[in-house]
This record gives structure tokens, C-alpha cells and sequence, in this order.
């Protein structure tokens, strides 16, 4: 890279952490820190909501998915995302508001202990942050990659640069500065993403090409279902990626609990939702057409690192280099500050009485102590991530196979129609779920879409069957007035 493109990534690590000392101003207690002490404006929380959800891993993995299998990944990943995020913008995102405003949550577990119980609480809040050290780890690892491979520097650099600034300005600003950061990041991206759609476009023959590149590549390349990824895995997939875009995946739980009010939380979903219909069309047309500007790439993977490096000048490179950092580092300080609330609301007042009851100004304190030292651990865990060898990996497949089961009893248990699914269930359908991972994983083989959902599947209809079971038992009453709190309207 030339020093206009040095220049570039410098600067916007610079602005990182001005937003963070700017941030500081803002947070006078732990409510600031963890939710923004419920004021966060509905646009802001979702651009932060989409920029979120997906990291780095867009221009490396699903680059070379673009590359190979052509616009189902569209399909299978953007539109199913799109439909899961508005449909949960309209009967999820207010829940996770109303949680807030009538029990004054500061993380996404808080509310379990009333719901089912402490201990049914503490298996799903240690299960999240023991497996988030190593996934968080991994992103980490995965910064640095990116860096290396459009600049060759050790994957160390990569991981230290973006690690540190994100450790300052999480750990000051909390969730302001994450979403502010993270409203940059996109901004970042849009720019780096526009100049190499329209660099590619002109290269290609100009507008028409949008639609003309598709009679040069492979036919197959513009279905809308290619194996592995058929109608089948989009329907399974579509099950996922709605119990985790809508609170499984913790963080994003955060971006609608900090909202003002179950409205304010709709929008904001209803927004994250839009730009998933729209901004990965300008994304992934670059990626489209690499076959035909770099055909026969032995590593597909890296087709997106290599057209910035072959079609951009000096300086937008580095832009571009720098819109990969924030893609990531908006997944991992998102992930820092709400695994930081899971511990200190929900596991440190269980494990000792002296953190119970404390001041705003005390449990802030404990919220940077977290903070830091949690995201200070992920970076070890990515410095020595070539050390696990494919135990990482291995920890990551099963993240994410437990997302699904253990969202399951905090979804559905905000609803009336589960009411009856108690503790019993919570616990019976995360396990039930994971044994299912097991077998598909290791003794079964079944097709990617079975292997996606079956999981999921079984635990929704343990849950679900449990409560049918109980539903001659009476339920709690916090737990009757928990749910009603969440499930009444606000007055227009």
C-alpha cells in the first residue's frame, strides 16, 4: 500500500477514538454505558443494528461464495436476513424495549431470573461468554488476516492496531461510542463499497453491465438456489438467522432494549432490515464479476482484496482496507460491551452479595473493569489463534449451534402462547438442541439444510411441547405480569 492509503486506515483509527473520548461525556452511570440510557434515536440504532450483524468475513468468505456461486448468495444471505429482521421489527424488537422500560434491563439475560429462574439464567449467560471469548477471538484473527493479505505484514499488526482502538473507545464511551463508531463504519463502507461498485461497473462497459455480466458468466451463476444453497436451506436458514437477528445474537438484542420506547425499537429493526435489501446489491457486484476481471482464482477468497488492489489508485485502498476494519470491529466492540452487561448485571450479583444493589457510578466502574479486561482476553485468544490449530474452529461451529437453541427459550418465552414453558423447558430444549448438533455433526450425515435447522427445530418443538404438557399448571405470577408487560402496546 502507498502512504496515501497508510494515511487513509491511520486517520480512521484516529477518528475511532475520538468518538470514544467524545462518548465519555455521555456516560454517567451503567445504564449509559450498556443501553444509552434507553435514548438511543430509532436511525441510529439501525444502521448500528445492521452494521452489527455481519463482520470482515463478507469480503473474505462470501467474496469467494460470490465468486463461485454467483447471486444465491443474494438470496440465501441478504433476503432472508431482510424478511427475518422486518418480520421481527414488527413482533420482536418492541418486546426487548418494553423489557427495558418496565424492568429496567440493562443486558439481554437480566430478565431470565423472573422468566424461568436464576439457574436457568446463569447456564445461558455463562454459555454466551464463554463462547464468545473464542468467537470474538476468532474476528480478531480475522482482522488481521485482512491485513495481511493487502499488505503482507504479520497478522499480529492487524489484530494489535484494531484490538487497541477498540479497547479504548468500548471500554471509555460504552454503547455510545459503539454506535457512533459504528455510524462512521458504515459511512466508511458505503464510500469504500460505492467507489469499487462504480470502478467495476465502468470497467465492465458501464450501467448496463448490472445486468449484462450475468450472459458472460456461467449460466448457473444467475440462479436464485444452487447447491448446497437450495430452497430448502433458505427456509431452515431463514428460522436461524430470525431467532439470532432478533436477540439471540445478544448484541443486537441491545441495539432495540436501548431504544426509547417499543415504536422507536419497530423502526429501527424496520430500517436494519432496508439497507439488508439494499446496500449488499452495490456490495456484492464487485464479487459477481470478479470471475470475469480475475478468472480462475485458485483462492476465491481473496478476489475482493485483490480487485481493490488492482482496479483502485493510491489512497482508496486503503479507504477501502479500512471499511473491512469496520465491518469487523463493529461485530467485536458490539459484542464487548453487551458480554460486559451480561456480567456484570447477571453472573457477578450471583456470585457475590457485594455486587448486588450497588450505585450507577459503582457499576459503571465494574462495566470498564469487564469491558476491558473481556476484550483484552478475545485478543489474546486471536494473538495465539494459529496455536489452537482447528480447535478455534471447532469452537465456533459450536457458538453457532448454540445460538439457536438457547434463543429459543429467550424468544418464545416473551410471548403468551409459551407462558407454560418453565424452566424445565428452557433447559430440556438447549440441550435437546445441542444433541441434535451432535449427531448431524458427528454420527448422522444430512443435507446443509437439515444440518442447519434440525437443531433449532427439535429445541422449538421441546420448548414448545413442554409447555403444552404444563398447561394445566398455573403459571407464576411475575411471570403473567412479565409477559404482559412486554406484550401491551404503547398508547398512540
Amino acid at each position: 500500500m502507498a502512504a496515501l492509503d497508510w494515511l487513509s486506515v491511520i486517520l480512521f483509527f484516529v477518528i475511532m477514538v475520538v468518538i470514544g473520548l467524545w462518548s465519555y461525556k455521555k456516560v454517567g452511570g451503567s445504564s449509559d454505558f450498556f443501553v444509552a440510557g434507553g435514548k438511543l434515536p430509532w436511525w441510529l440504532s439501525g444502521i448500528s443494528h445492521h452494521v452489527s450483524g455481519y463482520s470482515g468475513a463478507v469480503f473474505v468468505g462470501y467474496a469467494a461464495l460470490a465468486y463461485t456461486h454467483g447471486f444465491s448468495i443474494y438470496v440465501w444471505w441478504a433476503l432472508t436476513i431482510t424478511a427475518a429482521v422486518i418480520l421481527g421489527a414488527y413482533i420482536m424488537a418492541p418486546r426487548w424495549a418494553r423489557l427495558r422500560l418496565n424492568y429496567n434491563i440493562e443486558s439481554p439475560t437480566e430478565y431470565l431470573s423472573t422468566r424461568y429462574n436464576v439457574p436457568t439464567q446463569q447456564l445461558m449467560a455463562w454459555c454466551g461468554v464463554l463462547l464468545k471469548l473464542f468467537d470474538v477471538g476468532a474476528k480478531w484473527a480475522a482482522i488481521g488476516i485482512l491485513l495481511n493479505v493487502f499488505t503482507g505484514i504479520p497478522i499480529i499488526y492487524g489484530i494489535l492496531a484494531s484490538g487497541i482502538v477498540s479497547l479504548i473507545y468500548i471500554t471509555v464511551g460504552g454503547l455510545w461510542a459503539d454506535v457512533w463508531t459504528d455510524f462512521v463504519q458504515f459511512i466508511v463502507q458505503i464510500i469504500a463499497g460505492l467507489v469499487m461498485f462504480f470502478v467495476v461497473m465502468d470497467l465492465m462497459g458501464g450501467p448496463s453491465s448490472l445486468l449484462g455480466i450475468w450472459d458472460k458468466l456461467p449460466a448457473e451463476n444467475a440462479q436464485w438456489f444452487r447447491e448446497p444453497y437450495t430452497l430448502t436451506y433458505v427456509i431452515f436458514y431463514f428460522f436461524v438467522v430470525f431467532l439470532s437477528y432478533n436477540g439471540g445474537t445478544w448484541n443486537l438484542a441491545t441495539r432495540y432494549i436501548s431504544a426509547p420506547d417499543g415504536k422507536e425499537a419497530k423502526k429501527s429493526g424496520v430500517l436494519s432490515g432496508v439497507l439488508y435489501l439494499i446496500w449488499p446489491l452495490f456490495l456484492f457486484f464487485p464479487m459477481w464479476a470478479a470471475p470475469l476481471i480475475l478468472p480462475g482464482l485458485e483462492d476465491p477468497s481473496q478476489s475482493y482484496g485483490m480487485l481493490a488492489q488492482e482496479l483502485l489508485p493510491k489512497g482508496l485502498i486503503g479507504l477501502v482496507l479500512a471499511g473491512l476494519f469496520a465491518a469487523t470491529m463493529s461485530m467485536t466492540s458490539s459484542d464487548a460491551n453487551t458480554i460486559s452487561a451480561v456480567i456484570t448485571r447477571d453472573i457477578l450479583p450471583v456470585m457475590s452479595k457485594k455486587y448486588k444493589d450497588i450505585t450507577q457510578k459503582q457499576s459503571l466502574k465494574i462495566a470498564r473493569i469487564t469491558t476491558f479486561t473481556f476484550t483484552f482476553i478475545t485478543l489474546i485468544i486471536g494473538i495465539q489463534s494459529e496455536q489452537f490449530g482447528g480447535v478455534l474452529g471447532l469452537i465456533i461451529s459450536w457458538f453457532g449451534a448454540l445460538i439457536g437453541p438457547i434463543s429459543i427459550p429467550m424468544l418464545l418465552g416473551l410471548f403468551p402462547q409459551f407462558k407454560n414453558s418453565d424452566s424445565k423447558a428452557a433447559i430440556s430444549s438447549i440441550l435437546a438442541g445441542l444433541l441434535v448438533f451432535v449427531l448431524t455433526k458427528y454420527v448422522i450425515t444430512l443435507p446443509l439444510s437439515l444440518s442447519i435447522g434440525a437443531p433449532v427445530l427439535v429445541s422449538g418443538i421441546v420448548f414448545i411441547g413442554m409447555g403444552l404438557i404444563n398447561r394445566s399448571k398455573p403459571v407464576p405470577q411475575e411471570v403473567e405480569t412479565l409477559i404482559q408487560a412486554v406484550s401491551a402496546k404503547e398508547a398512540k
